[in-house]
């Protein structure tokens, strides 16, 4: 099996509305080969990739797959459901897969959708490997490969924060694009959009955020906002600390000023010894180190998000039980470390113990216990007292605490705050128990609230796009797609000229550059498949993009949706030759992708005197319009009587028709054509920009004027 030829689609396509990678797979000696001829083979594979059996199979009206490897099909349709399934197995599920013979026998184009084009490529490169493999039954180390790919997955996947946030702008058709290979993404185009990374946002203040990290500073603004919080005072020695211990009264807290995660943070200590060995290890993570009363009652987190409390978890202490055999250190592997709950990093909702932790060593010491100390059986020993905040108590939190909690990220000046709070039963109010808010955290992780180990997860991604965007607003700006065979060019600089003329600061990306309000920023399209720079500037409040068949076909488009899409022509390509290994149905895919494309409020502008063009008007979501010179053609007649839009000319003059209703805009005599001409062809194309723009809601004085010779 040789793979010819890779190619990444990383926007929607003739394939798919999500990202695809082609893939050209040559079988060479197993052209005409099934599997259900090669010994062993389906067994073994279902062995290894039990998951594989239940895909559904495009090709055979959705069976499962198992059916279809029993039946026996070729090795290029299996290369892509093992590539399929290993992306899910590295924590990227897709549900896309198709395969297409092609004309040179033998050759196959198999086509898998993806999440992350890294991940899916290595996932190709273990699915050959893993296939060969069990059609010659030769071993294949999966525990290893997997490892190699999670880790991959890891790496290069968002996080489980953010991908929720990104989970929930998709839900309301808000468009996303990762800016970067971490987790700021971008939700919305133009200036209409919102930054995000995990959970901070574009209004997520710089002041707020050094604020929560100076611990004594946030202490003074909620005690001035009337939230109860712990007495104590930053110290400057051992010495300072101990005293102010005394000031308070133990037990007490000793943490750093300006520490974060948790790290560093002494609870309970009740001598001076242990407050001072509590010093030291704090003071290791911090600039300074603060020592306050210790708040009796269960650690809760509490997720501010806008002026709502949107989630809470309740923190229990870890404990181990003795088996009179096992070490300390044995039993945390054993009883704690075991749950699968646990994990090393962020995607865990509970972390990993490590027996090196100095708080962990403090509150063995505590206990006159080490490490390497062996309990009697069934002794109980503590082994963490805060920290596991995965039990979820949103529906529990009492309307005070929850005003209390907002009242403190609002003194701080946070939109969205993680809240540490320390009481006895959060379903009361602080004030009537002793209960304090012990920090407040600028982006907190969402994973327990997104996974708690007992209760429901919380929509904290949904709570987060809705402080954001408010119901009415898409995150959207007007955008129309130019496709076509001839005069497309045209048609995008006349529209983003009509635009711009309205009033408009308007973004084009055409195969002459990509233009910001008429500047040229860039030669030639933005050379990023699928990606166009304007849409990240937060000026731009349109886009006009002149899309061409074979970009189309080579790299997806652009953006996600759009308002208006136009079709001048269906005919022989001017000048750019299509790719030859693209069947023919693939090419009117290609021209018909925006039409497909378009809101369910948008329009398709459509080309009247072109049957294959007309015709493509089935597959638009919104409205369409018609466009002719003629306005006696049947079309256009047609059109009006189903009381619909068209444009079209009558004794020289431009007539944009709805329904019954005309609007004559002006003679064709007065536009100002570039080249001083006027010929059918440029009328065509200025009428199809007139209707565009009509669709994107230009007055027609604003088209009329924007059209004038000067």
């Amino acid at each position: 099996m040789e793979i010819r030829n890779v190619l990444p689609l990383r926007g929607p396509n003739v394939w798919s509305r999500k990202p695809v990678l082609e893939v050209d797979v040559d079988l060479q000696e197993r052209k005409g080969s099934l599997s259900s001829e090669w010994p062993g083979f389906n067994d073994r594979l279902v062995a290894w990739l039990p998951g594989i059996a239940e895909h559904p199979c495009r090709a055979a009206k959705d069976e499962l797959f198992s059916k279809r490897l029993r039946a026996g099909t070729n090795a290029a349709e299996i290369l892509g459901h093992v590539t399929m399934e290993l992306q899910a197995l590295a924590g990227a599920p897709v549900d896309f897969i198709e395969t297409r013979e092609m004309p040179e026998q033998g050759l196959y184009r198999v086509v898998v959708e993806f999440d992350n084009q890294q991940l899916v490529q290595a996932c190709l490169s273990a699915a050959r490997e893993l296939l060969e493999c069990a059609i010659f039954d030769r071993p294949f180390d999966l525990p290893a490969e997997l490892g190699r790919l999670r880790e991959l997955g890891d790496s290069v996947l968002l996080g489980p924060s953010t991908a929720a946030i990104v989970a929930a702008a998709s839900a309301r058709d808000i468009p996303s694009q990762r800016l970067n290979s971490g987790s700021l993404v971008q939700l919305g185009y133009g200036s209409k959009q919102h930054r995000v990374w995990t959970a901070e946002t574009d209004r997520t203040s710089a002041i707020a955020e050094s604020i929560a990290q100076d611990k004594d500073l946030t202490k003074v603004l909620l005690r001035a906002a009337g939230v109860p919080v712990p007495e104590g005072r930053p110290v400057v020695d051992e010495t300072d600390a101990w005293a102010a211990a005394c000031e308070v009264g133990v037990p007490v807290v000793v943490k750093p000023r300006d520490g974060n995660h948790g790290r560093g943070v002494f609870v309970d200590l009740n001598s001076r010894d242990e407050v001072v060995q509590a010093f030291g290890f704090a003071l290791k993570q911090g600039s300074g180190v603060i020592v306050e009363k210790f708040a009796h009652g269960a650690e809760h987190r509490l997720l501010v998000v806008g002026d709502k409390v949107v989630a809470a978890s309740r923190g229990e202490a870890a404990y181990v039980v003795g088996d009179g055999l096992s070490s300390i250190r044995e039993l945390i592997e054993l009883q704690l470390n075991s749950d699968p709950r646990r994990g090393d990093d962020y995607t865990s909702p509970l972390a990993k113990i490590c027996p090196q932790d100095a708080d962990l060593i403090l509150q063995l010491q505590k206990q006159q216990l080490t490490i390497d100390a062996v309990p009697k059986s069934g002794a109980r020993v503590l082994i963490q007292r805060s920290g596991n905040l995965a039990f979820d108590v949103t529906a529990q939190v009492h309307p005070e605490v929850a005003d209390r909690a907002v009242q403190a990220a609002q003194a701080v000046g946070l939109d969205i705050a993680g809240l540490d709070v320390v009481v006895l039963n959060v379903a009361r109010p602080l004030e009537e128990q002793g209960g304090v808010v012990v920090e407040v955290n600028a982006g907190p992780g969402l994973i327990m609230h997104l996974k708690p180990s007992n209760g429901p997860p919380q929509p904290v991604g949904e709570a987060i796009v809705d402080l954001l965007f408010p119901a009415s607003e898409t995150g959207r700006i007007p955008i129309a797609c130019i496709a076509g065979t001839h005069g497309q060019d045209a048609v995008a600089r006349l529209l983003e000229h009509m635009l711009r003329c309205g009033g408009i600061y308007t973004g084009l990306d055409c195969a002459d550059g990509i233009y910001a309000n008429g500047r040229r920023i860039a030669a030639g399209s933005s050379g990023v498949p699928s990606a166009c720079p304007l849409l990240l500037n937060p000026r731009i409040d349109a886009m006009v993009f002149e899309v061409g068949t074979n970009g189309i076909l080579r790299e997806g488009l652009r953006f996600d949706r759009c308002d208006v899409a136009v079709v001048t022509s269906a005919g022989e390509a001017d000048g750019s030759a299509l790719p030859s290994s693209h069947p023919l149905e693939r090419v009117s895919s290609a021209l018909r992708l925006g039409i497909e494309l378009v809101l369910p409020g948008g329009t398709a502008i459509l080309n009247a005197t072109e049957s294959p063009v007309a015709e493509m008007a089935s597959h638009c979501p919104g409205d369409v319009l018609f466009y002719a010179v003629d306005g006696a053609h049947p079309r256009l007649v047609e059109h009006r009587k189903a009381g619909k839009r068209v444009v079209f000319v009558r004794e020289g003059q431009i007539v944009m028709a709805d329904g019954p209703l005309e609007t004559t805009l002006l003679k064709v005599a007065d536009v100002s054509f570039a080249s001083g001409e006027t010929s059918t062809f440029q009328v065509d194309r200025l009428l199809a920009a007139v209707g565009a723009a009509w669709s994107l809601g230009v007055s027609p004085d604003k088209i009329a004027r924007s059209l004038m010779k000067a």
